[in-house]
């Protein structure tokens, strides 16, 4: 399996997943409200979400408290590795987090809106030996309230046999609040690995059905994106160190 280049000139997706220790989760919980206004002030990030975790990032009412996820989207790596070397919040990581891993990915294709946006759309990467190498597949949905009951009764049973499924490499839960704003982002081998899972796994079919006949969601996103680098762990481990160039997160000015 190749490693990739990064290219400085391309639109680039970050996803940090942070691991915070326990006697940290004040602050862990603190953040989702803190770091807000950085991300606002920012000029340079072009979109962003703060979102909490599902128990160990599984898909659950359960919530893990040690376990958080931001998504920020940049208009090229200069200004991301800044964000990494010199932000108030990326220095508050390295204060109170355990551990943390980043997966940086160029998009695909992208289909629908988040909070009234479409912040992958516009830029694309049309490279279609992207087909064959690991892929990232983000989906995440505003489930109405009349809708929440059937749609956790539902989706739990996919989560499960997600694990399992050929080509499966990583997956964490998450969402912006808990029951109604919920999103998964997994990584596959490749792009036929997700489609066999979505459309041939007959749990997965049945769920996407329902999503239309039940009307689930008021608003919804899918988008696929080209991981291209990593840096940081999880419990240890990079999951992607076989397949993306395993990096020295930027160095953090202290």
């Amino acid at each position: 399996m190749g490693f990739f280049i990064i290219s400085e000139k391309k639109m680039l997706v970050a996803i940090t997943i942070v691991n915070y220790r326990r006697r940290f989760i004040p602050f862990a919980l603190m953040a989702m409200a803190v770091h807000r206004l950085p991300l606002m002030l920012s000029k340079r990030c072009l979109f962003w979400k703060l979102m909490g975790c599902g128990e160990k990032g599984t898909f659950t009412l359960k919530p893990d408290l040690r376990l958080w996820v931001t998504l920020t989207v940049w208009k090229n790596r200069e200004d991301l590795d800044r964000f990494y070397a010199e932000s108030f919040i990326s220095k508050w990581w390295n204060k109170f987090a355990l551990e943390k891993l980043t997966i940086l990915s160029e998009p695909l294709s992208s289909h629908g809106q988040w909070s009234g946006k479409e912040p992958f759309k516009n830029n694309i990467n049309k490279d279609n030996s992207a087909q064959k190498e690991p892929v990232l597949i983000l989906t995440r949905a505003t489930i109405r309230p009349g809708k929440v009951k059937s749609f956790w009764s539902n989706v739990n049973k996919v989560a499960v046999i997600m694990g399992s499924s050929k080509g499966f490499i990583y997956s964490v839960s998450c969402g912006e609040a808990p029951f109604y704003l919920q999103a998964t982002l997994s990584i596959w081998e490749s792009m036929d690995d997700a489609v066999n899972f979505a459309y041939k796994s007959p749990e997965h079919a049945e769920v996407i059905k329902k999503t239309r006949t039940e009307n689930w969601y008021s608003e919804e996103l899918f988008a696929r994106f080209k991981p291209v680098a990593s840096f940081g762990s999880l419990n240890g481990i990079n999951p992607l160190s076989k397949y993306l160039i395993n990096e020295t997160e930027p160095a953090n000015a202290g």
